[in-house]
């Protein structure tokens, strides 16, 4: 016999918000076993054998700096010294893209390229 788990159960066995979950009904990723007259959804075994057999993508931590000068090249090059020190401590994998010039110049070869790779 099969067991079912509520939203919440489930939600906390595989390391997601319960709001996550509705979001994959909603979006068809994932939808309930069943869901009650009052809108209680369950999942069950097969569900979550399912969700934690599913290896997770490769997921890299990008982080991207900016200052508007060449007179803070140094800050720039701080700031980047103290994020890659904390990364390399929690073992993340992690890419640094970085620009000098305004903010408000969006044609930043950098910008541009942490923008192509979120997109």
């Amino acid at each position: 016999m099969s067991k079912y788990y509520s939203i919440h159960e489930f939600s906390k066995i595989i390391g997601v918000s319960a709001q996550t979950l509705r979001n994959w009904d909603a979006n068809g990723k994932l939808h309930p076993h069943h869901t009650t007259v009052n809108g209680y959804r369950y999942y069950s075994d097969e569900q979550l054998n399912q969700v934690i057999n599913v290896k997770p993508k490769n997921r890299i931590t990008i982080g991207y700096y900016r200052v508007s000068s060449h007179k803070q090249k140094d800050d720039l090059e701080r700031q980047i010294d103290n994020v890659k020190t904390y990364l390399l401590a929690k073992g993340q994998p992690f890419e640094i893209i970085s620009d000098i010039g305004s903010g408000i110049n969006y044609k930043k070869k950098g910008l541009q390229e942490l923008i192509r790779r979120i997109s």
